[in-house]
């Protein structure tokens, strides 16, 4: 496996409406992560992703672009965006933009254009189509509100949105529109933006003639557009432009099969991507999508893990990341309330050292959790209405809707930063924009920074490690006691130096026995979220949630140290 920066980083996303706000409108920006650039730095990571920063009037709260070239004004300028890069390549941290071009802002000039006229330059920029006499040209349904398609009066004519309505679908197939891509990735990367994450770009080639898809209750159509026939081409091309600089490209690629995330993940001449975002270990306590609920699986999570780490072994590199500001936080879902602090540092510890690049998403390097919500009205996303829309036809009352929504709703992770105790949590001095959660007091930024043995500090500790030993990022991956369904223990391996995984998923006591191979009394216990319990026979019993990380060195890196 050949060695590069970008596998040896660890990546801060930062979603800024709920970042830090400087000048108390109660919306996070640009300055607010300027004054904050010390913390992200002091987390020890390599890297910060902006989620979306560009101009737009919010329909997805910034997946919704209407200037693919300037900064949105809530957020601050193109100025104070170039002193956060420069500013960040001081302190050796990468900037990597989110791209977002399977679509753009219905307010984007482009498609004002392109509405005005069948014959005007811009119409072929996106998806339009004559409707089947008073029906849309096909059954496809949108991820977010109803059809997919949207009836333009003037024109007579529909346009696709395989999103909100306000996300009209950019035609890939028109190589005036690759041709505009190219030209924003390099004002980007001209600046010194070290790479993108692109959203859904497994999305942006839709099979020729659109035709129906197999009914389903959402995303009807998804079939003949999730990994369309220009798909590879077109990421080619984008490539090709990317290879120009050094540069980072990670896709998101919902529905994307294992088998097709190799493919584009593949080192060598013909690779279109550096690694892929899946959400197969997301849905190791749902179904297909986070509002259908099952109860959660250590084994479904470990098998899937298991899967994509050995999928790309010697060939491609993984993305590691247990939370995002897609889905609601991580301790609800895989760990425990009543554990919170425990479950927390097991799951740093179980994603972390996989062999991948990690991505920590704002707030959960402290534990932050979900928020229960009192009413409908005081959510704010697209997403959020459509599903109450979906439930109470359903039958769901609004407390039961709520109560699915606290454990399933992307917003949880949108509330802002908890920095400390004082009033908003030290977000803003005004009115945020989105509700603060109660439980700031307890957990916030401020507290978790004086306390050694905080979920901030095992973070800093596991990334600090990760950076320090090879063997956490190049070495080779072996899961041990596979049919457990309380335990999680793999290894990794590079010549003689060994690390030992160990991560509790219950409350109750399991006796854990060191592999073959392994004595635990000769490791180095470098990470472990509970006072030392004696090791007998090789073999403990945890406690709930524990975690344990051991550190074999080996002769050769004995030598080196």
């Amino acid at each position: 496996m050949s060695k590069k920066w970008y596998k040896e980083m660890s990546v801060y996303q930062i979603w800024t409406r709920s970042f830090c706000d400087s000048n108390g409108d109660g919306i996070g920006d640009l300055p607010g992560v300027y004054s904050k650039l010390d913390y992200i730095q002091s987390l020890g990571v390599d890297g910060i992703w902006f989620s979306p920063i560009y101009p737009t009037p919010n329909a997805d709260y910034g997946y919704d672009i209407s200037d693919y070239k300037n900064i949105n004004p809530e957020f601050g300028t193109l100025d104070d965006f170039k002193k956060i890069l420069d500013s960040a390549h001081e302190r050796r941290m990468k900037v990597f933009m989110d791209l977002v071009i399977n679509h753009t802002s219905d307010e984007h000039e482009w498609f004002k254009e392109s509405c005005k006229s069948v014959d005007n330059p811009y119409h072929d920029y996106y998806i339009w189509r004559k409707g089947k006499g008073k029906n849309p040209p096909n059954n496809w349904l949108s991820a977010f509100e109803g059809g997919a398609w949207e009836y333009n009066e003037n024109l007579d004519e529909y346009y696709l949105h395989v999103f909100a309505k306000k996300q009209p679908d950019l035609n890939m197939d028109n190589p005036k529109v690759r041709e505009e891509v190219k030209s924003i990735i390099r004002f980007w990367l001209d600046m010194g933006v070290d790479g993108f994450r692109e959203d859904v770009i497994n999305f942006i080639s839709k099979e020729p003639g659109l035709p129906n898809g197999f009914p389903l209750p959402v995303a009807t159509g998804v079939e003949h557009y999730k990994y369309g026939p220009h798909l590879e081409e077109y990421l080619d091309e984008f490539r090709a432009v990317q290879n120009e600089y050094d540069c980072f490209v990670i896709g998101e690629g919902p529905m994307t099969s294992l088998k097709d995330a190799v493919k584009l993940c593949s080192e060598g001449p013909n690779q279109k991507l550096d690694m892929l975002i899946s959400f197969d270990h997301m849905n190791a306590n749902c179904f297909m999508t986070d509002w259908i609920k099952t109860p959660f699986s250590l084994r479904k999570l470990k098998s899937t893990l298991t899967k994509w780490q050995n999928a790309m072994k010697g060939i491609g590199w993984n993305c590691l990341y247990i939370e995002n500001h897609d889905h609601p936080r991580i301790i609800e879902r895989y760990g425990s309330l009543k554990y919170r602090v425990e479950s927390a540092k097991s799951l740093a510890a179980m994603y972390l050292f996989l062999c991948g690049t990690p991505f920590i998403y704002q707030g959960q390097e402290i534990g932050m959790t979900n928020i229960r919500m009192n009413s409908v009205s005081d959510y704010k996303d697209v997403m959020t209405f459509n599903n109450y829309k979906l439930f109470k036809k359903l039958g769901f009352s609004d407390k039961r809707f709520l109560d699915l929504s606290f454990q399933a709703n992307r917003e949880n992770s949108r509330t802002p930063v908890q920095w400390n105790d004082s009033e908003n949590a030290g977000f803003t001095t005004g009115t945020p924009w989105f509700n603060v959660n109660d439980n700031y007091k307890e957990i916030n930024v401020e507290a978790e920074d004086k306390d050694p043995n905080s979920i901030l500090n095992f973070y800093r500790k596991a990334i600090k490690f990760r950076k320090t030993h090879q063997v956490a990022i190049y070495g080779e991956y072996n899961e041990y006691d596979k049919k457990s369904k309380k335990l999680y223990v793999y290894e990794r391996v590079l010549g003689d130096e060994k690390m030992l995984i160990i991560c509790s998923f219950a409350e109750d006591g399991e006796k854990f026995t060191a592999p073959e191979g392994y004595d635990l009394n000769k490791g180095e216990l470098v990470l472990s979220n509970y006072e030392l319990n004696p090791v007998f026979d090789n073999s403990f019993i945890t406690r709930p949630y524990e975690c344990r990380v051991y550190y074999f060195p080996g002769k050769t890196a004995e030598s080196e140290g």
